[in-house]
């Protein structure tokens, strides 16, 4: 059967099983706070909501507060919220990276301009506070609060090393908590104070979040350089023409000399690949292993988050969760 670059893997919708009818609930929170009298907003945000996506922070927060044994209607308020904090830096960041596509369709400044794909994204992330902050959880809002400066100080953080082809594998890193792991492990640790559990079980709901999150993020930029395009939902080897310089290409750079460094910094500074500049480049990551390098790094970072979960007894919710890092390894878009 073939799927749609729309609709998440089979053994993701298996794995969200147990929260299937969250998931839905929370689709339809997203779309009731997006209405306005503006007609614009709704509008735009059923294009978002059409483009798909696969959900997999409200996942993580609905599958944490499973685990923690809450199933109240706070989770789901939640998990909206948390999808309103990821969409409003979708937008903002396909601004920022002139990226013309996500996951398969325009992206939404492509369909309607900069200017309002701005104010769009501004609404999102007032629309998640204003969400969060009807709940009686002073705690969880200044959560949310820490994690979303984070991201965006991620945001400002990596556009100050865009086209910088000696970024270090450390300042990588920084940039891949900040931007990706830190609202991961926000959606885990979220679970885990609405199921009211002890102090150390929320650190590791947070530790697996967190590493969860630093895993998706390196198997995601490794796919840039491995998968199929019309899998991938976007044009390959647009990280690099857009000057990011992510994991694959720090290793390459490492060992691949003076050719290797010639063509990288040729790519970053013009901005676009050549077919002949990309199939030499696919040959000197093969060359040095780099994608395999790479992939080992994602496995260690999903094997700690894994290891997380040891502090609680075995349950559905917690084979759901392992299940879910296992999965971030084996993606293919």
């Amino acid at each position: 059967m073939t799927r749609s670059v729309d609709s998440p893997p089979p053994d993701l919708l298996r794995l969200f099983e147990p929260i299937r009818d969250d998931l839905v609930r929370v689709e339809r929170e997203f779309g009731r706070h997006l209405q306005s009298q503006v007609t614009l907003i709704p509008k735009i945000g059923k294009y978002i909501q059409q483009s798909g996506g696969k959900r997999v922070r409200p996942a993580v927060l609905l599958m944490a507060a499973r685990l923690c044994g809450y199933q109240g209607e706070r989770a789901v308020t939640n998990a909206a919220v948390v999808e309103f904090i990821h969409t409003a830096t979708l937008v903002h960041d396909d601004i920022i990276d002139d990226s013309e596509y996500r996951r398969g369709r325009l992206a939404v400044h492509s369909q309607w301009g900069n200017d309002i794909t701005v104010l769009l994204g501004d609404f999102l992330y007032i629309k998640s506070m204003s969400l969060a902050l009807s709940q009686d959880s002073l705690e969880i809002v200044r959560l949310l609060c820490d994690v979303t400066l984070r991201m965006i100080e991620g945001e400002l953080y990596q556009l100050t090393k865009t086209g910088d082809v000696d970024i270090t594998e450390e300042e990588h890193f920084e940039i891949i908590r900040r931007k990706t792991a830190y609202l991961f492990g926000g959606c885990a640790q979220i679970g885990a104070v609405l199921g009211g559990v002890t102090k150390e079980q929320e650190h590791a709901l947070r530790e697996f979040g967190f590493n969860l999150g630093v895993a998706f993020q390196l198997v995601d930029d490794l796919l840039d350089y491995t998968a199929d395009e019309s899998a991938l939902g976007k044009p390959v080897g647009g990280d690099l023409r857009e000057g990011k310089v992510t994991l694959p290409i720090i290793y390459l750079l490492r060992g691949g000399g003076e050719e290797a460094d010639r063509v990288i910094r040729n790519v970053v500074a013009d901005r676009a690949v050549t077919k002949d500049q990309w199939r030499d480049i696919l040959r000197m990551l093969r060359e040095q292993n780099a994608p395999e390098l790479a992939y080992q790094k994602a496995t260690e970072y999903a094997t700690r988050a894994k290891s997380s979960l040891d502090v609680f007894p075995p349950s559905r919710e917690r084979e759901a969760l392992v299940a879910l890092a296992d999965y971030v390894l084996s993606r293919d878009r």
